[in-house]
């Protein structure tokens, strides 16, 4: 493309301006260019010369007072040369080392099918923040062979490439993080489906005798989440003093395919008293372990855990789901979730009268506030019914 400039003179704040003519497929482009010096070369001691670039000269000024400003300041940075799909790439690689291996395989995903394809190619420096929500707004909308995505998945988006930038703020590569003020669509909480206690009933029929009686049986009536429950140790289990400590989870490593242990979400280790029920359903699991033991001899593998096939094996979360889909269908029970089961022991315990803060530990929520706001609807009807007793108490003091 060959080019031609006009009128070099000296600009308002230092450095030079000068107009520029492109000619580019039979047409001439006007652009407008200032050069600064932004140091010297330790080296050789000569000057370091860079560059703006604008289309109106009115911007190319004030982008090269801003600069020189802060070269007078001693807060001037050098222009970042990488794209947004090196810097996304680096910072997959060497900032997300301590994420957990589901979370870890999210956020590659999230970068591989979406950011990266969105914005690869653009200068980190050159990403402006209204590129930024038009891109975030067209994930609302339907297009050729796609679906609209869901607020929560352009939420987890956006959360991915905010932090990414924020680390480029951090690092100096950036003055400002451009995914800052995005607007973005609102969530609304989904309604949860606990089982009723006629549902719980029928469930407790439908799983009796079936291999994962116990697993289902202590989830129900815990409200551990179904990787706590999978990865349960006897060690964590203290039957003198009738508690569990919940300190791990089993969650299936989406790249190897492999299961791994692992801290409990939000890394919340915690200590839970549950009823005698569900104590007396371990002790009856260890024996029933340690006659599959006894059986198979050295072919046992010694895993610790307390649900496993009769090899010692871990379990399979697939598998439990499945067999758990087909039992809440022949409960009358067809849409419920594996994590309805948890859901169906915190409403059973708030209508029980357990405040919510024992309640909240228990379910190793991050506050008492999150576990109000999700059963909400809940504590609403308790607290209707507490009018309603007060009443009926007010009548009966008055006509005495």
């Amino acid at each position: 493309m060959p080019h031609r400039s006009q009128g070099t003179r000296n600009a308002a704040g230092g450095g030079s301006l000068r107009k520029k003519i492109v000619k580019k497929d039979g047409k001439e482009y006007l652009y407008w260019e200032a050069r600064y010096t932004a140091g010297y070369d330790p080296r050789t001691g000569k000057q370091v010369q860079r560059s703006i670039t604008g289309k109106t000269q009115k911007e190319v000024v004030q982008k090269l007072r801003q600069v020189t400003a802060e070269i007078d300041q001693g807060a001037y940075q050098e222009p970042c040369k990488l794209t947004v799909g090196q810097w996304l790439d680096i910072w997959a690689q060497d900032y997300l080392t301590n994420l957990k291996p589901r979370t870890l395989n999210s956020y590659q995903s999230a970068i591989r099918n979406h950011l990266k394809p969105a914005f690869e190619n653009i200068k980190l420096e050159d990403l402006p923040p209204h590129m930024v929500q038009r891109y975030f707004n067209s994930l609302q909308q339907a297009g050729k062979g796609k679906k609209p995505l869901a607020p929560k998945s352009i939420h987890n988006l956006h959360g991915v490439l905010h932090k990414a930038m924020q680390q480029a703020v951090e690092l100096g590569y950036l003055r400002r993080n451009p995914a800052a003020l995005c607007k973005l669509p609102r969530m609304t909480r989904a309604e949860i489906k606990p089982l009723d206690d006629e549902a719980i009933r029928r469930f407790l029929t439908a799983i009796k005798g079936h291999p994962f009686e116990a697993i289902y049986l202590v989830t129900i009536f815990t409200g551990m989440r179904q990787g706590e429950v999978l990865g349960l140790s006897w060690d964590s289990i203290d039957f003198e003093k009738g508690t569990i400590y919940i300190r791990q989870q089993l969650q299936r490593n989406r790249s190897t395919g492999q299961y791994e242990l692992i801290t409990p979400k939000h890394d919340k280790c915690r200590l839970i008293t549950p009823a005698s029920t569900v104590m007396a359903t371990l002790r009856e699991q260890s024996r029933r372990q340690a006659a599959w033991r006894l059986a198979v001899g050295e072919a046992w593998e010694n895993t610790g855990l307390v649900f496993t096939d009769p090899l010692g094996h871990n379990l399979s979360s697939q598998t439990v789901y499945l067999h758990f889909k087909k039992l809440v269908e022949k409960a009358g029970c067809p849409k419920a979730r594996f994590h309805d089961l948890r859901h169906s022991y915190a409403v059973a315990a708030l209508q029980s009268g357990d405040d919510v803060k024992t309640i909240q530990e228990n379910l190793g929520h991050h506050s008492a506030a999150f576990t109000l706001d999700v059963y909400c609807h809940v504590t609403e009807k308790m607290r209707k019914d507490s009018a309603d007793r007060m009443e009926q108490f007010i009548q009966d003091v008055s006509s005495s």
